[in-house]
């Protein structure tokens, strides 16, 4: 015969006691089967809520006439359904048992309280009314059956209302029952006996524990647990995506993982199964065919080493410790006797290795009670001064590491903790049992879905994960938008997840918790946002939304932004940005930056802002890292001024070279912006700062490409309009080069620490001679690199190399980017 358990969401309507039905059935007249219900979904809490509300003096007649309703409202669907259902029965016993509750409530409210004695009554209703509807159910169907009633059964000693069953005591008083298969069985779960013959229940979604008791009473030869997935996960499938399906557990990890907060099995329900040895499937009632995940002796071949992470919210750390601690013996077990006499369980234990302190972890329900009965027992200790003051820190939780392959298997531990710091998570505390099969770590409860999610990755998934926020969707970063819509499926084809979380302009910003559709018009979505940038928002975000591995992209020009720069990595966000504006601020917050990103372990990555797409920064660093140091520094490092002059070279003004330079995007919104040389000066200044040199933009020496005398002030279309009276200026000068075999370019030096950015004219055995149309070059002599310098050559204008660049980032802030 085989034990078959069904749980709330299986019996939440008539057609769910159907398909209960139609289960059960096919198991009977198999192999024989005794059916575990629990309360119809939602019950047992009404009657908790009843019994609260009662005891607190309140209104509770609607929630009592909907309680009611419900349980009526099933037995009327079925009536509709079944043509020999005995629905008259089934509503009487549903009306007598609604007014003796209400008696019972009517009594709470007299008392002011709510006796646990009875309570456990009133918890256990829903129960007995499920075995009752699913007794007519199947004697409608002409199938004989019997209900078992736990009071005459399972003996439990305990708290009312979370009880421990004898086991042993228990199968002695089922010799009465018949379990060979001739007839259904029924029980309603959840529900026991004390000694003084009081009904008892067996702790909230108990029902569990009593079908492996009834299983191993009557010697079955399966207990199915049916739930509503489809068996046992490796982590919490609604908190963590990408959760597998075990196939198997052995009984000592699936203890694990329910002690430490799985949620499919109850922590008490493995005990009886296990000492008895008999197989527990876990099934899925809406997905019947669905194998399940098999609990026995026998091992997985699938997952050998980690089977699962769980975690175990609003826990509270004691922490007894004092010099009267030292070589005291008895102190732990003086410790531990109070929390066992006042009936508290212990989640966790570690004890220092000076002997100085214990420290153990509880509820968070029972912490205020365990404090008071501490204070009282160690009064004598904490008044003389051999105990400190007892510390109770509260809101933590227990992430744990399950499997019995992990005595077999080296470097978990440092794999788990890395992960863990990967989360910016501390560790409260270490325990680890001598199996060797488990290893939990206590730290804040906020960052335990974060961690969790974390850890998963690391130990059951090849996918990472990148979380992006974008400042500034102007023409650099509406085309990173596109080429991170482009790119998402052929990444996620290499395991890699790039989602978009928010995107923010100088106005609006746009988050959503799922992630952006890319692909839709998110530009329209931001325009009717309500939200405005606040990186304090987006911290917040993060952490609701426990997102993994946060990278802000800034691709404005804004100083406003930029100073954000340290705080964005204090929160944990990653930092991106083509913005030269931070690494060209003073050498006191250029330092800042550097100090911050290696405190807290987040990438700092601008590599285009001196190249675009050009790998510029990482070759200098690497060259630095090296050992190598620079002599001699020159480029061409604006594509926007690289076209203008190459123009000039061609025959074109530097009116009309400049408008076609601003109509291709090549150049700012604002044209000036380039022709000023700043921006080549910020270039090389982080280019100089890079190589070590300790130097202030206001160091470098600037000839700007328009000259004093021009009035350059108004709006973009009054300096546009005036441009032209520079053309015959600039013609002079091209053709007083060209006379001497030269061309013009806009060039940034450094030698012997002087940054000058001005026009020269170079020969055509110059490096630069040939640089134009957009391309940036840059020629690095170094100890390692001369005579001939090292040289980087490519396409440095335009939004399309430049957000290339910046997603070429974007991909390195994943923690294997050395293996990208």
């Amino acid at each position: 015969m085989k034990v078959l358990k069904f749980g709330g969401s299986s019996l939440a309507d008539a057609e769910r006691y159907l398909m209960v039905k139609d289960i059960s059935m096919a198991c009977h007249q198999e192999n024989g089967a005794a059916v575990v219900l629990s309360a119809p979904k939602g019950v047992t809490n009404a009657l908790s809520l009843l019994c609260d509300e009662a005891a607190l003096g309140k209104d509770y007649g609607e929630l009592l006439a909907k309680l009611n309703m419900v349980l009526l409202g099933i037995v009327n669907e079925l009536n509709e359904t079944l043509p020999s259902f005995n629905q008259t029965r089934l509503v009487d016993y549903i009306s007598q048992t609604i007014n003796e509750l209400n008696q019972n409530l009517e009594g709470f409210v007299l008392l002011q309280c709510a006796p646990e004695s009875v309570v456990a009554k009133i918890l256990s209703i829903g129960e007995y009314v499920s075995v009752n509807i699913f007794s007519e159910i199947l004697t409608a169907l002409g199938q004989a059956n019997s209900i078992i009633d736990p009071v005459n059964y399972i003996l439990a000693e305990g708290d009312y209302l979370d009880s421990i069953a004898d086991v042993a005591a228990s199968k002695t008083r089922f010799t009465d029952v018949d379990s060979s298969g001739a007839v259904v069985l029924i029980m309603p779960g959840f529900v026991a006996v004390n000694e003084a013959g009081e009904k008892v229940t067996l702790g909230r979604n108990g029902s569990d524990y009593s079908a492996a008791i009834l299983a191993a009473c009557i010697d079955a030869e399966c207990c199915e647990i049916w739930t509503d997935v489809d068996g046992v996960y490796n982590a919490d499938p609604n908190q963590v995506e990408g959760a597998v399906l075990l196939d198997k557990l052995t009984y000592q990890e699936a203890m694990e993982l329910s002690y430490f907060g799985a949620k499919v099995l109850h922590p008490k329900t493995i005990g009886p199964i296990a000492q008895h040895h008999i197989p527990c499937l876990i099934r899925n009632t809406l997905n019947p065919s669905a194998p399940g995940t098999l609990i026995s002796n026998e091992a997985s071949t699938l997952w050998t080493s980690v089977k699962g992470i769980s975690h175990l919210d609003n826990m509270a750390m004691f922490n007894v410790a004092g010099p009267g601690m030292k070589g005291m013996v008895g102190m732990a077990s003086r410790v531990f006797e109070v929390m066992s006499n006042a009936n508290i369980s212990i989640s966790l234990i570690t004890q220092s290795s000076s002997e100085y302190s214990i420290s153990f972890c509880i509820h968070n329900k029972d912490a205020a009670r365990a404090l008071n009965l501490l204070e009282d027992a160690f009064a004598l200790e904490l008044t003389n001064h051999l105990l400190d003051p007892i510390e109770v820190r509260q809101d933590l939780a227990i992430v744990t590491l399950v499997g019995d392959g992990m005595r077999h298997t080296k470097g978990l531990a440092a794999k788990f903790f890395s992960s863990l710091a990967q989360a910016r998570v501390n560790n409260v505390a270490i325990a680890q049992g001598s199996s060797e099969r488990s290893i939990s770590t206590v730290i804040e409860s906020d960052k335990a879905k974060k961690a969790v999610k974390i850890v998963h990755q690391n130990f059951f998934s090849n996918l990472h994960t990148i979380d992006v926020f974008l400042v500034g969707c102007g023409t650099v970063g509406r085309e990173l938008i596109a080429q991170i819509a482009k790119q998402q499926s052929a990444l996620l084809g290499r395991k890699i997840s790039v989602k978009v979380y928010g995107i923010a302009n100088s106005r609006k910003l746009l988050l959503q918790a799922g992630g952006i559709d890319i692909n839709a018009d998110w530009f329209a979505e931001l325009k009717q946002s309500e939200e405005q940038f606040s990186l304090a928002d987006l911290h917040q975000f993060v952490q609701d939304n426990s997102l993994v591995n946060p990278v802000i992209v800034d691709c404005t020009s804004s100083d406003i932004v930029a100073k954000q720069y340290p705080q964005m990595m204090l929160d944990g966000f990653h930092v991106v940005t083509p913005n030269k504006k931070a690494n060209t601020d003073t050498t006191e917050f250029y330092q800042l930056l550097r100090d911050t990103a290696q405190q807290t372990n987040r990438q700092f990555l601008y590599e285009t802002t001196v190249g675009a797409g050009l790998p510029v920064i990482d070759n200098l660093q690497k060259l630095i890292y090296a050992g190598d140091e620079l002599v001699r520094f020159e480029g061409i490092l604006s594509g926007s001024l690289s076209f203008v002059f190459g123009k000039l070279e061609e025959g074109l003004s530097l009116s009309e070279a400049t408008e076609i330079a601003k109509k291709n995007g090549f150049t700012e919104p604002d044209p000036r912006d380039d022709l000023s040389g700043t921006d080549v000066a910020r270039k090389l200044l982080i280019m100089a700062r890079e190589a070590d040199l300790t130097l202030e933009l206001s160091d470098i020496k600037i000839e700007p490409v328009l000259p004093n005398f021009f009035d350059a002030s108004g709006s973009v279309d009054d300096f546009m309009a005036r441009l032209p009276e520079l053309d015959a200026y600039y013609a002079d000068k091209v053709q007083a080069a060209k006379q001497e075999g030269k061309v013009l370019r806009y060039v940034g030096s450094i030698s012997k620490g002087n940054c000058v950015v001005s026009i020269e004219a170079v020969n055509a055995a110059h490096p630069l001679y040939m640089i134009k149309d957009g391309e940036n070059a840059l020629a690095i002599h170094s100890h390692y690199y001369q005579p001939i310098p090292f040289v980087i050559r490519g396409y440095g204008a335009g939004a399309a190399v430049t957000a290339a660049g910046v997603f070429a980032d974007v991909l390195r802030t994943m923690p294997w980017k050395q293996n990208f």
